[in-house]
């Protein structure tokens, strides 16, 4: 029997299976000193423990984001090894929050598996659930990618498509402490839940160039050795021709551009859906913009939430864009991701 682990192919995975992923990850200090580094995201939250203080919490939590990379890693070997590409998401919700010192697992479940019609790959569905040391849900997502067959003549005749929910659901009660104040000063930003309304767009200014040893590094962060970001050898012979950017990597660009028009959206609750519409390589440059789909109002009074759709694109600038997809109901070819997902705010009564 083998001693080396190849990943798993697409006839490896069966409907219902429950896959108990290795290497649990402690958080340290340098894991969110780098993240910034990486992405430059801005938000006071996970910044500075005086912030977070304010806000009612004991010392400033992880980025949601960051967790969800942190957690996500965990699953590569076993589910995306052998990937072409992480095709999207849906009913990403962030439970409890995450700390430094917080030790973070995962297991999945595979809900679905579709080959595709050219014989050579299929579409393998799961649902991930991420676990602190006491066993405290961090995240709970659902995931589709595509992946490799081992044998490329042989059909296996699936065809299992879960469905997802049209957004993640908003429970009643939110595991954040009740928002003392808010520093507008000290978060950069002046507005709050009452200030946004629904159609709203924010063409945010700013573009985040991506380097190979930017999106190298994140991915050795997150311990995500998917081949198709890692071997460039490998993927000099494919008709990409150069490495995939791990497309996470644009998620996280895009919240950190979205900090400008959004600075009092601290929290991530939930990615409803997302889908990485076109491949992003080493020098390209991300803008985005975000549209206001909705104000949800809360039972809690120091909080709203925005359900927010924010569209990356690559080497072009987003407000040169006015509907993301063309005619055809195609992305546009700079398109990059396209996340539907809903923030955490406070309200107005919280403002120092």
């Amino acid at each position: 029997m083998s001693k080396i682990n190849m990943g798993n192919f697409f006839e490896d995975f069966s409907i219902g299976q429950k896959i108990i992923h290795p290497l649990p990850r402690t958080i340290s200090e340098g894991d969110v000193s780098l993240y910034i580094a990486f992405t430059g995201s801005r938000f006071a939250l996970h910044s500075s423990d005086v912030i977070a203080n304010e806000m009612g919490y004991d010392k400033r939590p992880i980025d949601d984001v960051l967790n969800f990379h942190l957690t996500f890693g965990k699953s590569v070997q076993d589910i995306s090894l052998n990937a072409i590409a992480n095709l999207g998401y849906a009913e990403i919700s962030f439970p409890n929050p995450v700390y430094t010192g917080n030790t973070v697992s995962m297991t999945s479940t595979v809900i679905g598996l579709k080959e595709n019609s050219n014989g050579k790959s299929g579409v393998v569905y799961v649902h991930s659930i991420g676990v602190n040391q006491n066993g405290d849900e961090v995240l709970n997502f659902k995931r589709w990618v595509m992946v490799h067959k081992k044998d490329k003549e042989t059909s296996t005749g699936m065809n299992e498509v879960p469905t997802f929910a049209e957004s993640t659901p908003i429970t009643e009660e939110i595991n954040i402490p009740v928002v003392k104040c808010v520093d507008t000063d000290a978060t950069g930003g002046k507005f709050f839940f009452e200030d946004y309304v629904k159609g709203e767009r924010l063409n945010h200014p700013e573009g985040i160039t991506i380097d190979d040893s930017d999106h190298t590094l994140a991915t050795k962060l997150y311990q995500n050795n998917a081949k198709v970001h890692f071997n460039d050898h490998m993927m000099k012979s494919t008709p990409m021709g150069e490495r995939l950017m791990y497309g996470g990597i644009v998620i996280s660009i895009a919240r950190a551009i979205s900090f400008n028009g959004l600075q009092n959206a601290q929290w991530m609750y939930a990615i409803n859906s997302g889908a990485h519409a076109n491949p992003t390589y080493a020098g390209d440059t991300i803008y985005a913009y975000t549209e206001v789909l909705d104000t949800i109002d809360h039972k809690r009074d120091d909080i709203g939430l925005l359900r927010l759709r924010t569209i990356a694109v690559k080497n072009q600038k987003s407000s040169e864009i006015e509907n993301p997809k063309g005619e055809d109901g195609k992305y546009l070819k700079n398109v990059v991701l396209d996340l539907d997902y809903t923030v955490i705010i406070p309200k107005k009564k919280t403002q120092k």
